[in-house]
């Protein structure tokens, strides 16, 4: 009995009825830099007419030892991570940034608890890189890359050893900010804090040093009675619950430095609801100035960082240590103050 099965085309049919080697059929879909884009265009036609659907993605991986995947390990699920703004700005920047080459991003994401993927997960993923972003210290996820000996990228981590990193300021960025409220007569502080505090001892680098450029600059102005809240970064219900607790405070504060934009709208609309006038009765900052802060409800004023750029260069340094280039001194981007209409004098 014969078989009427068709016989799937292969790239040396696809060579044989262009006319071109082996090899340039191969580089239409792994190196088109190296055809003429009308050789490229005419390649990919006829494969197309003859039902080539492109090389196999596990015979490529298993001919070049690599899986053209890389690892993003996130601190939280899927669904909290996508519903920061800062995050989605960050990660498509970086997506855009190694897509022409041929990559992809393998998302990795934590637990509620945050505590970054698990490291069974890191260990098992096929990745030529890990990019980590915002992990807490120690995490074992980290420790699972440096098993794996993979190149490692860190966003808003401190340094790590043979480990390429990129941030913002985060401290000036805070000092900025309490500088600002200080300089408009605000004495009576509360700060909305990232989740897991824990004083100045948080795992999370962003917090303690978001924490630390407040602090200090209170204190360098004479104000160390400063109320603290954590809230969730981001879930709004009990973010505006701790902003609510801070507001309803028997000596409620004049300023609210919020670690985050989201934190921020939070505390806005929790000020709405207690019927507190914003900026008349409470001024707040926010940090990281995503696009919702310019149309805010009043528009908010806080931290600018590059987030597509923190993305973008994230992703220039995953392409160099995957080039084999020595890994750079960590880069650090600068911040700015946006000073919109929810802060005021006092």
């Amino acid at each position: 009995m014969t078989s009427s099965r068709r016989r799937r085309p292969t790239l040396d049919d696809v060579a044989e009825a262009v006319g071109v080697s082996r090899a340039t059929v191969s580089n239409a879909y792994n190196r088109p830099d190296q055809l003429s884009a009308q050789l490229r265009e005419q390649i990919l036609r006829v494969a197309g007419e003859l039902g080539y659907p492109g090389p196999n993605p596990t015979a490529r991986s298993l001919a070049t030892s690599r899986t053209g995947a890389i690892a993003f390990l996130l601190d939280s699920s899927l669904s909290a991570a996508f519903s920061d703004p800062a995050l989605s700005i960050t990660l498509d920047a970086l997506a855009k940034t190694v897509e022409p080459t041929g990559n992809a991003l393998l998302l990795l994401p934590g637990r509620e608890a945050q505590e970054g993927p698990l490291a069974s997960r890191v260990l098992a993923a096929q990745a030529d890189i890990a990019v980590a972003y915002s992990l807490a210290d120690g995490t074992p996820a980290l420790e699972a890359v440096r098993t794996r000996g993979l190149p490692l990228v860190v966003i808003d981590q401190p340094p790590l050893p043979d480990t390429a990193r990129v941030g913002c300021d985060d401290r000036g960025g805070a000092s900025l900010a309490a500088r600002h409220l200080v300089e408009l007569g605000h004495r009576r502080f509360g700060i909305l804090a990232a989740p897991r505090l824990s004083a100045v001892t948080s795992p999370f680098h962003g917090t303690r040093e978001r924490l630390a450029g407040y602090l200090d600059t209170l204190a360098a102005a004479g104000i160390t009675d400063v109320t603290i809240t954590e809230a969730p970064w981001l879930s709004a219900s009990t973010a505006r619950a701790a902003a609510t607790d801070l507001l309803t405070a028997s000596l409620r504060p004049t300023a609210l430095l919020c670690m985050s934009d989201q934190l921020a709208f939070a505390a806005i609309a929790a000020a709405h609801r207690l019927g507190l006038r914003v900026p008349a009765d409470i001024s707040i900052v926010g940090f990281d100035d995503t696009p919702q802060a310019a149309w805010s409800e009043p528009p908010l004023t806080t931290v600018r960082q590059d987030l597509a750029g923190k993305g973008r260069v994230a992703g220039e340094l995953v392409m160099d240590l995957l080039a084999a280039a020595p890994v750079p001194p960590p880069v650090e981007l600068p911040v700015s103050l946006a000073v919109r209409e929810s802060t005021a004098a006092i």
